[in-house]
């Protein structure tokens, strides 16, 4: 099936490309905002919301994670199961090499450059950015984003809905907490609480994250 991507600001416009990449067709976009749809970007249309395009939902997939905002995420895809839309399967790029070792969950998305090792678990709606280093043992639970560059050293925890910034990189062993962000160019060498920002070289505690 030819898939409609939510989101159409950066992140959703990279998937796309991907998509391009891999010879997947994308019929458009898919914005909450009312004054996006009828609007072209990048050549795609935006849609609408998916009360707009029910006509199609046998005919498509729907890719939630063109949305970096794990947040935000969940919610459009707890919104499409609801709408009974069908879920897009996860995209690889085809530079990213998925053993037999490894367990890829559904609606991801893993772009160029990344290295994925042995016994790597990745489950449902994560982003996983260009050019990320993924070692043995990780395991990257629901609605993670992963931002380019980072670096996971092995036996490393991320739980659901942490945001990982880039470049930053994480000591082995080591676990993210729910909801937390790490931020750009951290070094993180203890576990994080969840629900806070760590951020610096090394990573320190800055503040508590009250989500509901």
């Amino acid at each position: 099936m030819a898939l409609v991507i939510w989101g159409c600001g950066g992140h959703g416009r990279e998937v796309l490309h991907l998509c391009e990449q891999i010879g997947i067709e994308v019929v458009g976009f898919l914005d909450e905002r009312p004054a996006y749809k009828g609007k072209m970007v990048d050549d795609i249309p935006v849609l609408g919301d998916l009360h707009d395009i029910l006509e199609l939902q046998n005919k498509v997939k729907i890719v939630c994670t063109g949305v970096g905002d794990p947040k935000l995420k969940k919610r459009l895809a707890l919104k499409t199961k609801t709408h009974g839309f069908q879920i897009a399967d996860t995209l690889v790029h085809p530079s990213v090499f998925i053993s037999k070792r490894n367990s890829i969950g559904m609606g991801s998305v893993i772009c160029e450059g990344t290295i994925i090792t042995t016994n790597v678990v990745i489950k449902d709606f994560v982003i996983i950015n260009r050019s990320v280093n993924i070692s043995h043992d990780d395991r990257i639970e629901d609605f993670v984003t992963v931002s380019p560059g980072v670096k996971l050293a092995g036996n490393v925890t991320i739980g659901e809905g942490a945001y990982i910034g880039i470049g930053s990189s994480i000591r082995e062993k080591t676990t993210i907490g729910p909801w937390s962000i790490v931020g750009g160019g951290a070094f993180v060498k203890e576990d994080v609480p969840e629900k806070t920002l760590f951020a610096g070289v090394p990573a320190i505690f800055k503040k508590s994250l009250y989500y509901r």
